[in-house]
């Protein structure tokens, strides 16, 4: 006898989609709000208006929502597209500005997930490997973004190594806090500072 055929409502899983970007939309926004160690599965829960079964069914745990929100922070951010215009320049100035434009898109877009990430990560059980996630595809594709500036006219004096680690000092998630968010400068003042910056610091 064929054994019988377990049936998938489409309509079930668009249902169970929904409540999972639901749940961690509103675990995203109170982990920047409060701190990932100050949140529980029944704030989440509360927030979202499900029930804390609901929660731990459909994301899991609250280290299992952190590790999902960080997962989907990198998928949205877009970097290899950004990576595919960057490598069709062909002169530095241009490089260099792809990036700091790069920069603030990424950190306008992902403003509530870095600060997430960011405040997880003193009372993450692993924070040190967290970050190392959220971070990876960034750092490697300013590494692209040396090798590719070092076959450019005029190339750097530093090394490939050294001119990913100035690129990174630039542009990586640091700079761009410190400059808007805790010294107040305005996104266009941010931009055109980095993009400065790197140029000058790569001559």
């Amino acid at each position: 006898m064929p054994s019988k055929r377990s049936y998938v409502s489409p309509l079930r899983e668009q249902a169970a989609a929904r409540t999972r970007e639901l749940i961690l939309s509103h675990a995203t926004r109170l982990f920047a709000e409060r701190g990932y160690g100050r949140v529980t599965v029944a704030d989440i829960a509360a927030a979202a208006g499900v029930a804390s079964k609901t929660v731990f069914t459909s994301v899991g745990s609250k280290s299992d929502i952190l590790n999902r929100v960080v997962d989907e922070g990198v998928n949205a951010s877009g970097y290899a597209r950004a990576m595919e215009a960057l490598l069709a320049e062909r002169s530095p100035e241009s490089v260099l500005r792809l990036l700091a434009h790069g920069t603030r898109v990424g950190n306008e877009s992902q403003f509530t997930v870095h600060e997430a990430i960011r405040k997880a990560l003193p009372v993450h059980e692993d924070g040190e490997a967290l970050w190392e996630r959220a971070t990876a595809d960034y750092r490697d594709a300013l590494h692209t973004a040396a090798r590719h500036l070092h076959v450019l006219p005029a190339p750097p004096a530093h090394s490939v190594e050294d001119t990913a680690g100035l690129l990174w000092h630039c542009f990586g998630p640091a700079g761009w806090r410190a400059l808007v968010v805790e010294s107040g400068w305005t996104w266009d003042h941010a931009e055109e500072a980095l993009y400065r910056t790197a140029l000058a610091a790569l001559r």
